[in-house]
């Protein structure tokens, strides 16, 4: 039998505590802000072992990390509002319920576009730790790119202040 996992105020938010199952509202979780825009993982201090889960919230022109590939594969459902997705050098317009899927290694990213807050959830395994920065002139443009590539995480976004803790805003997920 496999225990609950007790949920926790983690100032601001809840987070679940140690290892099981639970039940977690996003509005509800802990929420983090910063350079790349605003997001959820889900996770306490336990990281989910096999998939990454996570819901962003990016404000028109806010790109939600720097251009990448990753080792795993990756999918990407639109849950609302508008964003423009960056894919193998091209530039996609997507909205609400546009869904992505990002084989191993697909150099991708997403930013927010249109009137208002876009919220993205993402999924990605964690099988692989490798990663890949490109040096993207596409990417820069929106400033969504590092000036050199790299394979290193710490270089890429070295220089950016730490993302802070934040309580969810309303406005940032659809529905009631």
């Amino acid at each position: 039998m496999v225990d609950e996992a007790p949920l926790e105020p983690a100032e601001p938010g809840l987070v679940p505590r140690g290892e099981g199952w639970f039940v977690l509202n996003a509005r509800e979780a802990r929420w983090m802000t910063g350079a790349f825009g605003a997001y959820t993982r889900f996770e306490g201090e336990s990281r989910f072992a096999e998939i990454g889960v996570n819901i962003g919230v990016l404000e028109p022109g806010q790109p939600a990390c720097y251009y990448h590939g990753e080792a795993d594969q990756e999918d990407f459902l639109v849950l609302s509002g508008e964003c423009l997705l960056l894919i193998e050098g091209e530039e996609r317009r997507l909205r609400t319920w546009d869904f992505v899927h990002c084989p191993p290694w697909t150099e991708h990213v997403f930013i927010g576009a249109g009137e208002g807050p876009c919220a993205v959830l993402a999924l990605g395994g964690r099988r692989g730790r490798e990663v890949i920065y490109p040096a993207s002139e596409l990417a820069r443009r929106h400033g969504a790119g590092v000036a050199c590539a790299t394979g290193d995480a710490g270089e890429a976004y070295a220089g950016l202040p730490p993302d802070d803790p934040a309580p969810y805003r309303e406005g940032w997920l659809p529905g009631p």
